[in-house]
């Protein structure tokens, strides 16, 4: 393997809470029990972690964490911005934490009532200024009406169809197949409750051209996955997945969900810049992956991120989409869990742990092979991503 990370640790153990709109339970509860689960999942004791990493937006600091979960010393610990792109990149610090000596036992967490708490669907029209630089760049946004994570992903998507043809109903196919998926999984908040296209068409408009369908959900619950090294995964009962790659980008001109102002606003240029450094570090290529768990807060940036991945020229995936390539017996199976519109937003990091049941074989939606799986993060913001695979 072509980079020192390249397969030198592993995620051996997953665990969450129940996902729901209503935990009725601090953040912090959901946080320790997700990680309880993850070391149970491991078969590692609590007293072993010692190392942390999370998101910057995560309320539960690490000394609590530390300190309700039972943890020892913690020798690392590290925090990753930009919301939903930080998933991924939290395994990343976390390999390289444990690939470098750093620390041996690294959770990486994610929790929130992101549902009967803050929301952040709301938007930021109602979120007072202050003089962070951060905070000053809203208002270039809010006083034009651009408010809402649902408006700023409008406008990319309206001037996608322009450039490429795509129609909402190409949009719709991505909900449709994900909804199906999390049909079949009984952790998913929409199990047993498929959608149909003309389901999709025919809900309420967001902002369009995105309809309620395209836009996932808001959620409750926590997240954990554990991560050694190789070494050590192989003494575990539990069949490793191995971190063959992990990368972060950031494009040129980028903005904060609003990079309108390059030559292009089709494509997601940062992700592109992940795509080519998860394939570099692991050898791999589009046509060694088997499966994919693709961030789907809205469906209209699934297409680029396929695009932007190799597995389709620039402007044809919704025709890749449309001949059933999501599907469990397509060519590239996406979001088997149901993703984030079908099984529960958790800023992707469920949908790490989904990739790590593909790899195990226990994955409700289990596809025929599953041995190298691509991960993504958040989409037009700063991002991350993982090739996890089998030893």
């Amino acid at each position: 393997m072509s980079s020192p990370l390249s397969g030198s640790a592993a995620i051996v153990g997953i665990g969450a809470t129940e996902f729901s709109k209503d935990s009725g339970r601090s953040e912090l509860q959901l946080a320790c029990e997700a990680i309880v689960a993850a070391l149970s999942d491991a078969g590692i004791d609590p007293s072993e972690v010692d190392g942390l990493s999370t998101f910057t937006a995560e309320t539960n600091g690490e000394v609590l964490v530390a300190r309700n979960c039972g943890l020892g010393e913690l020798k690392f610990f590290s925090r990753i911005g930009y919301g939903g792109g930080a998933a991924c990149a939290t395994v990343q610090q976390a390999a390289m934490a444990v690939t470098t000596g750093v620390a041996d036992v690294v959770v990486c967490y994610r929790a929130f009532n992101e549902r009967s708490g803050v929301r952040y669907g709301l938007g930021q029209h109602d979120r007072p200024m202050d003089s962070t630089a951060d905070r000053a760049a809203y208002a270039w946004m809010t006083p034009q009406g651009l408010s809402t994570p649902a408006q700023w992903v409008a406008m990319f998507a309206r001037r996608y169809m322009h450039e490429h043809g795509a129609t909402s109903e190409d949009f719709g196919r991505v909900a449709v197949v994900a909804r199906k998926h999390a049909a079949n999984n009984p952790e998913a908040w929409f199990y047993r409750r498929p959608i149909t296209l003309d389901d999709h068409q025919n809900s309420r408009w967001i902002a369009e051209p995105l309809h309620l369908l395209d836009c996932c959900q808001e959620t409750d619950g926590g997240q954990a996955l554990v991560i050694v090294s190789a070494e050590r995964a192989a003494t575990l009962d539990n069949k490793p997945a191995l971190i063959k790659g992990a990368a972060q980008g950031s494009g040129r001109d980028q903005h904060m969900m609003t990079s309108y102002y390059r030559p292009d606003i089709t494509g997601i240029p940062e992700m592109g810049l992940v795509g080519r450094q998860l394939y570099a570090q692991s050898g791999l290529g589009p046509e060694d992956i088997d499966a994919a768990i693709l961030y789907d807060h809205f469906t209209p940036l699934v297409l680029p991120q396929l695009e932007e991945l190799g597995f389709c020229a620039r402007g044809e995936a919704k025709d890749f989409i449309a001949d059933g390539n999501l599907e469990v017996g397509g060519l590239l199976p996406s979001n088997t869990h149901g993703g984030q519109i079908g099984e529960a937003y958790l800023h992707g990091v469920n949908g790490i742990a989904e990739a790590v049941r593909l790899l195990r074989g226990t994955s409700t939606n289990q596809p025929d092979t599953a041995e190298n799986i691509i991960v993504t993060a958040g989409t037009a913001v700063p991002t991350s991503g993982l090739i996890l695979g089998v030893a």
